[in-house]
């Protein structure tokens, strides 16, 4: 029996935008045109094709002359593959508590990478020399797991931002005690946008080691990529990326989404729409009486605390997520596709259900 003839069909209304997260956005019209392009014929498979080629240079541009990428498929795969290159089967890495390779990666850097994760609570989601020292102790006791890496998130999992100095910091108290710094730079883009930087003014500027450079959430379709910013800090890239299943055999549609976020700048475009509506949003809810938020607002996040019916109510017209549902408290995220409209409207949203 043949299976029924189907034609392709759109399944949701492209009008339709939420709250819920960046990731819920489709991919930039100037990536989908790059991926158009970089179709037809044939390339070489596994990264010796002419598009990641190409990205190498972009990337040495944005990070330095010793800057190597390893483009890979997601950012968990992007974390584990970089923490397992700085680290020994001993090895740990502290981290905020927040941290989303300790909250949001299903434990793949501990199940899959092998190491162990040193946490420390922090009230904004930064780390600072003081509280790595927390953590930052213990190299010649062999039952305890050895602090070999400090890992950051850049933006962090709480929308806050890292200044040039206090990554410097950072990294300079690291190396003093024989650490390596990881960089999480899912959102690094926006970050660079608010502080109005260039991205290697947060990173090898500054003294990271190596980053997980984001893609996915800035209008890639998928893709991220490990940059190695110092080569003496790691080894057998190109096996651990292997092992970890984050390498693409047709790697050149990974390394040309990059490569048209990073030429022409629209990363930094992407990031500062998003930034920009974030900032309306944070405007417009901080006149909404009955509403609190919780952090600032640094990047394409904005958190905040409200009556928990009101969050389930509005949950029915527009999608975002609680972030501490027992304290009532939410996550609304910005995308590069976000428009005023949809700020707007999502406010009036909320200050109807606030007065119910």
């Amino acid at each position: 029996m043949n299976p029924p003839k189907t034609d392709a069909r759109r399944h949701h209304d492209p009008e339709v935008r939420g709250f819920a997260s960046d990731n819920y956005a489709g991919a930039h019209p100037e990536v989908l045109a790059a991926l158009a392009l970089a179709n037809g014929g044939h390339q070489v498979a596994y990264g010796e094709d002419a598009y990641t080629e190409n990205l190498q240079q972009l990337v040495r541009s944005h990070f330095g002359p010793t800057a190597e990428a390893f483009p890979v498929f997601n950012g968990t795969g992007a974390n584990v593959v970089a923490l397992q290159a700085v680290t020994d089967r001993w090895g740990a890495v502290i981290c905020a508590e927040s941290a989303h390779i300790n909250v949001d990666e299903c434990g793949a850097p501990e199940r899959v990478g092998g190491l162990k994760l040193l946490t420390v609570p922090t009230p904004d989601g930064k780390l600072t020399p003081e509280l790595i020292d927390r953590q930052a102790y213990g190299w010649d006791d062999e039952h305890r797991a050895m602090p070999q890496v400090v890992s950051i998130a850049q933006a962090t999992e709480l929308g806050t931002v890292y200044t040039p100095d206090e990554i410097r910091a950072i990294c300079e108290h690291a190396h003093a005690h024989g650490m390596k710094v990881h960089l999480d730079g899912s959102r690094l883009a926006n970050a660079a946008a608010t502080l109005d930087v260039p991205m290697r003014t947060l990173t090898n500027t500054a003294g990271v080691d190596l980053l997980s450079l984001g893609g996915t959430k800035n209008g890639a379709l998928f893709g991220e990529a490990v940059v190695v910013l110092n080569q003496d800090a790691v080894s057998h890239m190109k096996h651990l990326r292997k092992l970890s299943m984050q390498l693409a055999s047709k790697m050149r549609f990974v390394s040309v989404q990059l490569e048209a976020l990073l030429a022409r700048d629209l990363w930094l475009r992407n990031a500062r729409h998003s930034n920009e509506m974030a900032q309306r949003l944070a405007e417009g809810v901080r006149a909404v009486h009955g509403v609190e938020i919780l952090h600032p607002v640094q990047s394409n996040a904005v958190f905040a605390r409200l009556p928990h019916d009101v969050s389930e109510r509005l949950q029915k017209r527009f999608r975002f997520y609680f972030w501490d549902e027992a304290a009532g408290d939410v996550r609304w995220m910005c995308a590069f596709d976000t428009t005023e409209e949809d700020v707007d409207a999502f406010v009036a949203a909320l200050k109807e259900e606030m007065a119910r």
